[in-house]
């Protein structure tokens, strides 16, 4: 009778901690987010448990959103439909002039006329410097 009941408490408590923050335990890399989409499973997840247990369900909510753990990867985006127009292409290792033209051309689909383009040398620009000259820019406008 007793080991009825322990097992009874046992899975009782384990049901109560994961309802508690079940985006946080099912999803512990979305930990971070900031915003996004969300996460119709886990919101739905977290209704259940404040439907049964209003305070463990309250509770689920507020970590899962405190974490980020209730919304969708790379969702954070998604709700801009603004094309500025920027790609990003991600590169392993250091990024020659070879490699990078025939990133450009694979990402165009073809052939670029390289003569047509004005190049300056990098050297001694860094992060500071490049987003000072985006300020100006912006400032411009």
């Amino acid at each position: 009778m007793k080991s009825k009941s322990l097992l009874k408490a046992a899975v009782s408590v384990t049901l109560i901690l994961h309802l508690t923050a079940c985006g946080t335990l099912l999803y512990p890399e979305r930990k971070g987010q900031t915003g996004g989409r969300i996460d119709a499973g886990v919101a739905a997840l977290n209704g259940v448990g404040l439907l049964l247990f209003v305070i463990p369900g309250l509770i689920a909510y507020a970590v899962d959103f405190n974490n980020g753990t209730i919304y969708l990867p790379n969702s954070a985006n998604a709700d801009t439909d603004e094309d500025d127009g920027l790609y990003t292409i991600k590169v392993d290792g250091p990024l020659t002039k070879d490699e990078s033209r025939r990133l450009i051309e694979d990402h165009v689909g073809g052939p670029v006329d390289w003569s047509q383009l004005q190049t300056r040398s990098m050297e001694g620009v860094n992060a500071d410097s490049i987003t000072a000259s985006l300020n100006k820019v912006q400032e411009a406008r």
